[in-house]
């Protein structure tokens, strides 16, 4: 198959190709926006297509689905202080890939959405993640939706991948409150398999998937200090605190790897659908501590930072 991937220097796309590339066989095809962790890229892969390119801007990188069996959308604004750029990179620009798929002759659609969709916040990561969904849905593509809870695993740079490396750096790590917040991890490993299961089946359909275990947030920051190989105190912080701090980091850094609106989503007690993916998709499902030991221990990629 020939497979595109946009946001292919993200979480997903960055462990989804070197799964791609083991099965062999795949001419593929990867677009994003950001030099530095397109060049990582770049490095890692020299034996696939890598297009530089804004999605939300018209241009060139439409002819990259000529030919395309297949296209995965994985393209995303997570985090940040300016709400106009949710909307540029979630909504915009998967408007404009949305018309390249359908002038390349409708090729197969991996729509990766988020669980953030059933969500209580109301947010900008929230409200536009709903808008991208329903953009390539109603673009009559055949499809699959994917709809995964909080990832973790190779080039997280804005989640665990971030705070393990806060928490080799820190003399004490702060929990807001008293950490008790339900998370339900999906390790992006087993998304990637199930991406690839997807692609291989044309498979179709609506799915939430979720971390098959669920975890109280603090009981994570355990976990992921021992993966990690550090003994950093843990200390639990006033919410109200917690927020103010960030705020007030937020003064020096225009794009912070943790915000108040993800401080309140992180708090809001959301619980996900778990349904037998390991069944409906033929994948093995990782144990978190495995999990969390392949993610930061592994020799080849545990030790390569994104940036933001």
């Amino acid at each position: 198959m020939k497979i595109v991937i946009t946001g292919a220097a993200g979480l997903v796309g960055q462990n989804l190709i070197p799964r791609l590339k083991a099965r062999g066989g795949h001419e593929i095809v990867a677009l994003d926006k950001h030099p530095a962790n397109t060049q990582i890229l770049r490095e890692l892969h020299p034996d696939i297509t890598v297009v530089e390119a804004d999605l939300a801007a018209p241009g060139s990188w439409t002819t990259a689905f000529a030919n395309a069996d297949a296209v995965v959308v994985a393209h995303a604004q997570i985090g940040g202080l300016v709400e106009g750029e949710f909307s540029r990179n979630n909504i915009v620009a998967t408007r404009l890939v949305a018309d390249a798929i359908a002038a390349a002759g409708f090729p197969y659609l991996v729509n990766i959405s988020s669980s953030v969709v059933h969500s209580t916040a109301v947010d900008w990561y929230t409200e536009s993640k709903k808008s991208q969904e329903q953009v390539l849905l109603d673009a009559g593509f055949t499809q699959v939706v994917l709809r995964p809870t909080l990832m973790f695993g190779w080039f997280d740079r804005k989640h665990l991948g971030w705070l393990a490396r806060f928490m080799r750096k820190t003399p004490v790590f702060p929990v807001p409150g008293d950490g008790r917040y339900l998370r339900q991890p999906l390790y992006v490993g087993d998304f990637c398999e199930i991406i690839a299961a997807c692609l291989e089946r044309r498979t179709t359909g609506v799915y939430d998937i979720t971390g098959l275990e669920r975890v109280d947030y603090i009981d994570l920051i355990r976990q992921l200090r021992a993966a990690v190989g550090v003994h950093t105190p843990i200390m639990n912080i006033p919410y109200g605190l917690f927020d103010l701090l960030l705020q007030a980091y937020a003064v020096f850094d225009r794009d912070p790897p943790f915000t108040t609106k993800q401080l309140a989503a992180l708090t809001t007690p959301d619980v996900f659908e778990v349904i037998d993916w390991p069944g409906i998709f033929g994948v093995a499902a990782t144990p978190l501590e495995a999990a969390m030991n392949e993610t930061f221990r592994d020799p080849r990629y545990s030790n390569i930072v994104l940036e933001y």
